[in-house]
């Protein structure tokens, strides 16, 4: 035992006694010992703890420990985290505003539509990790395997669609299908992601045939521009037609009406003398003179009205100038 010390003195700093350095060595194995057993896992995270490579259990967040020196491992993995994937491009520098770098993707945005027509499609998968325990043994590089699902599920989903539902009215039906296409994939391959959310962040034709796509454009957006200014010109002229025809209309019919109700007056009145006069028709006749001759002499001037073989009245008449006035 003696000459074992002796060896060790030989390796150990001149003026360092053998206590001293067993106190050292015992130290360091302290150290190591709280080190490789207490661990914390943080609030957005959970631990996975192996024992020799094999699943043993999970701990929550907070201070932990495991069996030191190596025999138990941690793994940490974000559960509450959203996590993300980018397609076509990636996010250079998350500030504002954002920085991206698209130019070297080709190979995950290029598409070809079901009208066989291409297109650029640039998106962005947001997903959580539900199940730690299937996320890192069930699938073998998960990440991986998901970014290649994505890629297929995109293509597939695309293929089945005009360029015209790819690049307008059609993305947002794209992403909602992505979206259930992927968590049905993600279940059966028992992955243990969750997705948020598929949002499409930029849509385009290729480079080489941009022009032609945006002259396309140009010509839709006139004519739906003459479309609208058509149904602004419709929506001015016939509604105001249609109110004058309805005012047409209805003056016509209340003029009908007054003339019927005037008519039906008239008839009542005369059916009303007929009657009288049916019943005495000499007084009748001389009422009817009367009142008649009332009416008509009320309108005309002074008038002399003799028997022609009356004689002599002359002078009882003021027949002079004033007299003419007068009449």
């Amino acid at each position: 035992m003696s000459d074992a010390f002796d060896e060790l003195r030989q390796f150990l700093p001149p003026g360092l006694s053998v206590n001293a350095a067993k106190k050292i060595a015992l130290g360091i194995v302290a150290a190591l010992f709280l080190y490789t057993t207490f661990f914390t896992v943080a609030a957005e995270e959970v631990g996975v703890i192996l024992r020799f490579g094999k699943y043993v259990r999970t701990v929550n967040p907070g201070l932990s420990i495991k069996m030191p020196f190596g025999i138990e491992k941690v793994t940490k993995v974000p559960v509450e985290r959203q996590l993300k994937l980018e397609f076509g491009f990636r996010t250079d520098r998350e500030s504002m505003p954002t920085e991206y770098r698209s130019g070297s993707y080709n190979e995950e945005s290029l598409m070809l539509t079901g009208d066989l027509n291409a297109a650029k499609v640039e998106w962005i998968v947001q997903y959580r990790i539900k199940d730690p325990y299937k996320f890192l043994f069930r699938v073998r590089n998960t990440v991986y395997t998901f970014r290649d699902i994505n890629e297929t599920t995109m293509r597939e989903i695309v293929g089945d669609r005009t360029v015209n539902e790819v690049l307008t009215v059609g993305r947002q039906e794209i992403a909602n299908s992505v979206t259930l296409m992927l968590q049905t994939l993600c279940d059966q391959y028992e992955t243990g992601i969750k997705i948020e959310q598929v949002v499409l962040q930029d849509v385009n034709p290729p480079d080489e045939v941009k022009p032609a796509f945006n002259e396309v454009n140009e010509a839709q957006q006139e004519k739906e521009k003459l479309i609208n200014q058509s149904k602004s010109e419709y929506n001015k002229v016939i509604p105001k037609a249609l109110g004058q025809a309805d005012q047409t209309i209805s003056q016509a019919k209340g003029y009908a009406l007054e003339r019927i109700n005037q008519a039906k007056g008239e008839t009542s009145k005369f059916n009303s003398v007929y009657l009288e006069y049916a019943k005495a028709k000499e007084v009748t006749r001389q009422r009817i003179y009367l009142e008649t001759m009332n009416d008509v002499m009320q309108k005309v001037g002074r008038k002399l009205i003799t028997d022609e073989k009356t004689s002599g009245i002359l002078p009882l008449f003021n027949l002079g100038k004033e007299g003419l006035k007068n009449e």
